[in-house]
């Protein structure tokens, strides 16, 4: 133990007998660890943020019945033609409707189906909002608004009013941010839609809806799921989309396969539905995680510099350890301890300043209308972060520190000696 308490004692001289040194070699750790922390919650926090922007409105599982033509024609039905090569031109999509058939009893099974979180159903009306003489052009889609709030956090996207107003209200209406720009309407105003019928409807405004996006703000609008059927004159039964939220999103892929080949409707998976999207969060990902790893490498490539310096500045020292009965494993081990003290120490710091830099950020305004729910700066407050930076200062300054140290070890004193 008393052996140690040395080898420490001396670790401490020769770091405090350097200061300025030490502090350029904790420095060179506590700002690659700081910009690593910074970084990493920052880009994580901000891919959170884009991810959660697409995949908390994308529905994991989406049900509707697509118009396309049949896949097979009424002459390759035919015995007589079944020789012949047929060629139909002009093929017509088949006669069908955008409702999906036997909708009620599908949603049943869903909703006790134990893969699935919430089921919510959903009609879409084309229609025209009027401006005295003006017609604009939009879509409602008829919604359950709370299950839409709990499945989809619909609510993070309503600016005005609250999805719980929808629901209470049979005649209201969570109008586009664009429409309601366009037509100065606001909370309590009255807005009539007119139907593909020719129908006119009031709704009362209670909302006021913002995605983000101008192209769907200055179209789409919503109902309750009622009023949307009403829209159309349909009744009950009639639905157009069902959208799934699952317990475990890795079921969608198998389960889209098994509703389109067990209820003969279309269905589309997340994956599918956003595999762009999510080849452009990979590569950011690998981005963000190469730059900060260099960050971290270059951090020890200094710590190395200066602790090889250090060994050439120490040489007599070195030589008057070994004769006085240190062996070349005690000195190595010196040097050793010093690196492992520098990184110890310039992570710990570079760990509160990376923090304090984030929590500064993560208290940044930043307003925009693309993101009108997004009132600071997006920062991930991972732990992994903070556990991944100390240990990689740690190893780093440990592989930094015993190459020098095991040049230290094979000094031969007597030559140091005879030198000077």
């Amino acid at each position: 133990m008393s052996r140690y308490r040395v080898i420490l004692d001396i670790t401490r001289t020769h770091l405090t007998s350097r200061m300025k040194q030490s502090a350029i070699a904790a420095l060179g750790v506590t700002f690659g660890i700081g910009t690593f922390i910074v970084l990493m919650s920052f880009m994580t926090g901000l891919n959170n943020l884009l991810d959660g922007l697409i995949l908390n409105r994308t529905p994991h599982v989406r049900i509707y019945n697509e118009i396309e033509p049949s896949d097979q024609q009424p002459v390759e039905l035919s015995d007589a033609f079944a020789d012949d090569w047929n060629v139909v031109r002009s093929v017509k999509p088949k006669n069908s409707q955008e409702r999906i058939h036997d909708a009620l009893p599908l949603l049943a099974r869903l909703e006790n189906d134990e893969r699935v979180k919430g089921v919510s159903p959903q009609v879409n009306a084309p229609v025209f909002y009027l401006a005295g003489n003006i017609e604009l052009n939009g879509v409602i889609n008829g919604i359950n608004p709370l299950e839409e709030k709990r499945l989809f956090n619909f609510g993070d996207y309503v600016t005005s009013g609250s999805p719980d107003d929808l629901a209470r209200n049979r005649n209201g209406i969570l109008i586009g941010a664009g429409i309601a720009e366009k037509m100065s309407l606001g909370l309590g105003d009255r807005v009539q839609v007119s139907t593909a019928r020719g129908t006119l409807v009031p709704l009362k405004v209670v909302g006021i809806f913002q995605s983000g996006l101008a192209e769907v703000d200055n179209v789409q609008s919503y109902v309750n799921l009622s009023m949307g059927q009403q829209l159309l004159g349909e009744g009950k039964s009639y639905i157009t989309d069902i959208n799934l939220k699952l317990l475990n999103i890795e079921d969608a892929v198998p389960m889209a396969a098994e509703i389109r080949r067990k209820y003969k409707v279309s269905a589309v998976d997340i994956n599918t539905a956003n595999a762009q999207f999510e080849t452009g969060t990979s590569i950011r990902n690998l981005i963000t995680y190469a730059v900060s790893i260099t960050l971290l490498i270059v951090a020890g490539f200094g710590i190395y510099n200066i602790l090889n310096m250090l060994i050439y500045e120490k040489m007599n020292d070195i030589a008057i350890l070994k004769a006085t009965g240190f062996s070349g494993n005690d000195v190595k081990l010196i040097f050793i301890s010093q690196a492992m003290l520098i990184g110890l120490i310039g992570g710990l710091i570079g760990l509160a300043i990376g923090f304090g830099l984030s929590v500064l950020i993560d208290r940044t305004p930043f307003e925009t209308e693309a993101l009108p729910t997004i009132k600071t700066f997006p920062v991930n407050f991972n732990p992994s972060f903070y556990l991944i930076g100390i240990t990689f200062a740690v190893i780093s300054t440990f592989l930094a520190g015993y190459l020098p140290a095991r040049k230290a070890r094979k000094i031969d004193p007597v030559e140091i000696i005879r030198g000077q």
